[in-house]
């Protein structure tokens, strides 16, 4: 096995089960029909978001903090942050009694037995468009579409290959104790430029080489140190014909 090869396996590897799927859309369903019938017309709307809208998302067994982000927009819009956040912590407790729930602020976390649910309350006006809560407990404005847009555009240029990187990328946050944030990791990994790149191996060595953890922990910055220093040794080894090597290098780089 190529070290290409090893990386499309593990790209593939990745991705969400069909029968995973049928689960996080069955919990789905239920949630919405628990939503509407609890509210009633409280609600204007709500709906996924987040990376399983994307395409990104990691299995639970890869990624132990992998979520559904949920957005549940209330029809009033004059009340604090908090409250909408008291009233999602309130329909819970009713509706999932036996289920684990906390606040991460600024979000309603609800864990289930095979998935875990972000539930971000939200407020939707005229001039401002959709908020949700930020960290400091005030509102903050939010397109929830215009990542994804921008992903499905960046993705089609680059061959559909920026996906599969993302997931990779992911993958070894997770294995590094989450070095970065995955959303911002996931925007840093589209805003950046890929010259050269024809393949899953070009884009995510690509990603390793020009990676920085800014302002991060002595930690964070050893950790992405070592993950350079692989992929220099395997390009090496790869340039020096010694492709079993290389690929026992990508193996611990990505396992």
């Amino acid at each position: 096995m190529s070290v290409l090869s090893h990386l499309q396996e593990r790209a593939s590897d990745a991705v969400l089960t069909e029968r995973e799927k049928l689960s996080i859309d069955r919990s789905i369903g239920n949630l919405q029909q628990k939503l509407d019938a609890y509210f009633d017309q409280d609600l204007s709307k709500h709906f996924r978001f987040g990376s399983t809208t994307r395409g990104t998302n990691l299995p639970r067994s890869l990624d132990e903090f992998a979520d559904v982000d949920y957005m549940i927009v209330f029809s009033d819009s004059d009340k604090s942050p908090q409250t909408y956040l008291d009233r999602l912590r309130r329909f819970v407790e009713a509706n999932y009694p036996r289920s684990a729930v906390r606040q991460d602020h600024p979000t309603i976390v609800l864990e289930l037995s095979h998935i875990k649910f972000d539930l971000v309350p939200a407020v939707e006006s005229w001039w401002s468009g959709l908020q949700i809560p930020d960290k400091g407990g005030a509102w903050q404005s939010t397109d929830p579409s215009a990542f994804n847009r921008q992903l499905t555009d960046r993705n089609s240029q680059c061959d559909n290959q920026l996906k599969p990187a993302i997931r990779l990328i992911k993958c070894w946050n997770a294995n590094n104790d989450y070095v970065f944030d995955s959303y911002m990791l996931e925007k840093w990994i589209v805003g950046n430029l890929y010259w050269g790149c024809s393949n899953l191996r070009d884009y995510v060595f690509e990603i390793f080489g020009d990676m920085s953890p800014q302002g991060g922990s002595a930690r964070d910055r050893d950790r992405v140190a070592r993950a350079q220093q692989r992929v220099k040794a395997i390009r090496a080894l790869e340039a020096a014909s010694d492709f079993s090597r290389a690929e026992q290098e990508v193996s611990r780089l990505i396992p």
